[in-house]
């Protein structure tokens, strides 16, 4: 992620705040001094903060995890939707649905049935419906397409929310505090900044200090993503090379299981060889043990009758 200069932050209005009897005073630290009944924000305190914002982004976008921005102002709704769309993340850019995040089931569930109307239609049953039905179902479709279309791709909770506005987005603020999401935001000198997590002191009413903002923050998830699909690649070209190598062990074990069962055969049949050869010298030798034997015994007997004698 590229630093953000503070001469590109001053020439986007980012330091312009409100008013200030509309100011909140925790916003104090973040206000460098009031000019002509408007307070101005610190633009070093900015810079800081977008580079804290944009690591944290990173990391949370390295880990896969979706960050669904939100934005329903309208300055604000097609730099916010452009932005997320760069890098295919969800977004929320029209009325913020009544339990989006804490009644995330019965939202998916109209997503689904948004998904069924375009099954419909490429079945062919959408065409069997009577006139009167397929407008209604077409209006349907419409509808749930605007408010739900920009997270049909959202199966879970999100890892985090970006907010510009948090005033104007206090729905979406307890929806995430109450389920302890991170709450990543542009925050103005009239919002009060401990209800959020991560804040970027800026001029949240201007487009060109949105625009801004906003491609901070796109860098940061973009770098965030293309870390993860190089560590996701380094992971699979180690697998490969692991089962390479478990693959060349495999052939070497056959190789030596083979060269063992060759060599088995030729031992046994050496013993073998060894066991016929035995009985054969056996053989040989005991006939001409008697053989000899025989003539003494035959030497002795005559002696044996002459004693007698």
């Amino acid at each position: 992620m590229e630093q953000v200069q503070v001469k590109d932050l001053l020439e986007a209005g980012v330091h312009f705040g409100h008013l200030t009897r509309k100011w909140d005073p925790n916003m104090a630290p973040y206000i460098y001094m009031e000019r002509n009944g408007i307070h101005i924000i610190n633009l070093y305190k900015t810079q800081a903060k977008i580079q804290e914002t944009g690591e944290a982004l990173r990391k949370i976008a390295a880990s896969g995890k979706k960050i669904l921005f939100v934005a329903t102002k309208k300055q604000a709704k097609d730099i916010v939707a452009e932005k997320a769309e760069n890098v295919n993340m969800p977004y929320i850019t029209e009325r913020w649905p009544g339990g989006m995040l804490t009644n995330f089931i019965t939202i998916r569930k109209a997503v689904k049935k948004m998904a069924m109307i375009d099954r419909m239609k490429k079945d062919g049953t959408f065409n069997s419906l009577s006139k009167k039905e397929r407008l209604q179902v077409d209006r349907q479709r419409a509808k749930l397409e605007k408010n739900l279309g920009s997270i049909s791709d959202m199966t879970r909770l999100p890892g985090a929310i970006f907010v510009v506005d948090i005033k104007r987005e206090h729905i979406a603020i307890k929806e995430a505090q109450k389920l302890k999401i991170p709450i990543f935001a542009m925050v103005d000198t009239n919002s009060d900044p401990r209800e959020v997590d991560y804040l970027i002191p800026a001029n949240d009413d201007a487009s060109k200090s949105i625009e801004c903002i906003m491609a901070a923050v796109e860098s940061a998830v973009a770098s965030g993503l293309a870390e993860r699909k190089s560590d996701k690649a380094d992971k699979d070209a180690k697998s490969e090379k692991s089962t390479a190598a478990k693959k060349e062990v495999k052939a070497e074990s056959k190789d030596d299981a083979e060269v063992e069962a060759k060599a088995e055969p030729k031992v046994e049949a050496k013993a073998e060889a060894k066991v016929k050869a035995e009985p054969k010298v056996e053989v040989k030798a005991e006939p001409k043990v008697e053989e000899k034997a025989e003539p003494k015994a035959k030497k002795e007997a005559p002696a044996a009758s002459n004693e007698e004698e």
